[in-house]
């Protein structure tokens, strides 16, 4: 049994996608919370509820508290739904399967690991021409060397399917479970994760309008560098001008594209037109030249965290120094 789980506020151009194509993908159900959407979402996931496949909890609480209202998803798969695995999502990733069905590829996980790694692979934000994003969205980033300003919204990021457990705790962003005896099977990944976190501008302008009053207000914990450099172009009146940035147009597109740093990418809008005429999705295994692309990915991201592991030792060391100077 596998259990999708989402969280969601006012992402109605992505979710009902999102749903569909994990439960044609392998996945068996989905639970998804609602936090105060205003924009269709709630409506969306009704509609998923009373077909059967979906468990709907309505949070109206404001805050943005993800680790909390995750765990609460997680460990109801566990106990109402008999989870044997957990994919914990965020409205704008889609969890693609490498060579099999998100059944197939989780079953294949030896049974002493507990913890799959995956990881963002990011497409970039186009000009937006009122197509579906998976539509216009088809350049995807490719990586050769790890990003790590903290302020980038491209930096390599892990996310983790784990084993059902009740008493799981979830992270913030679903990056990594908390004081788990789960082993994480770290040298294969099955899982990427295709990510489209700016769709448009009106989408990426309520997007950090609501996690930045939810950073600032110290819910969770402070908001992380992109976020809060978002969130104060917002503020400040320069959110046009931050996204427009970002937008890749034509001339860009084909520079990227000569240069190798983007790969043009149309495997979800493909799955998306498949479930729509209601085919079924086949995941064959990546040709060679892709396997060999996505294992240096994997490597980039391998180095990201060694790099970020060290920015955290020397911070450590900074501060018993201070304490011993005292």
């Amino acid at each position: 049994m596998i259990v999708v789980t989402v969280l969601a506020r006012d992402e109605a151009d992505v979710i009902d996608a999102q749903v569909a194509f994990h439960l044609n993908a392998g996945a068996d159900f989905v639970i998804a919370t609602d936090n105060n959407s205003r924009d269709g979402t709630t409506e969306i996931l009704e509609r998923y509820a009373r077909e059967g496949v979906l468990h709907l909890i309505r949070e109206p609480a404001e805050g943005l508290r993800q680790g909390e209202w995750v765990t609460r998803m997680a460990r109801l798969a566990a106990t109402a739904y008999g989870a044997d695995w957990v994919i914990n999502t965020d409205a704008d990733e889609f969890w693609w399967p490498r060579g099999g069905s998100l059944r197939e590829v989780l079953e294949a996980v030896p049974a002493q690991y507990g913890i799959v790694d995956a990881f963002w692979r990011s497409f970039v934000p186009r000009p937006d021409d009122d197509r579906l994003f998976a539509e216009r969205m088809t350049a995807r980033l490719t990586q050769h060397a790890p990003i790590n300003d903290p302020t980038s919204f491209y930096r390599p990021v892990i996310k983790v399917a784990h084993r059902a457990d009740p008493n799981v705790t979830v992270g913030r962003g679903n990056h990594a479970l908390v004081d788990t005896s789960f082993r994480t099977l770290t040298t294969w990944h099955p899982l990427e994760v295709l990510h489209f976190p700016l769709r448009s501008r009106a989408q990426w302008a309520r997007k950090i309008e609501l996690q930045g009053d939810a950073f600032t207000k110290h819910i969770e914990r402070s908001g992380t560098g992109y976020h809060m450099k978002a969130y104060d172009a917002l503020q400040g009146g320069r959110i046009d001008e931050q996204f427009q940035a970002l937008v890749v147009d034509d001339d860009a597109l084909a520079r990227g594209l000569r240069d190798g740093a983007l790969v043009l990418d149309v495997r979800l809008r493909d799955a998306l037109e498949t479930v729509r005429r209601g085919g079924a999705l086949e995941f064959s295994q990546p040709p060679a030249a892709d396997e060999v692309a996505y294992a240096v990915e994997a490597a980039v991201l391998d180095e990201a965290y060694v790099v970020r592991a060290q920015r955290d030792l020397d911070v450590l060391e900074q501060r018993l120094q201070s304490l011993d100077s005292e």
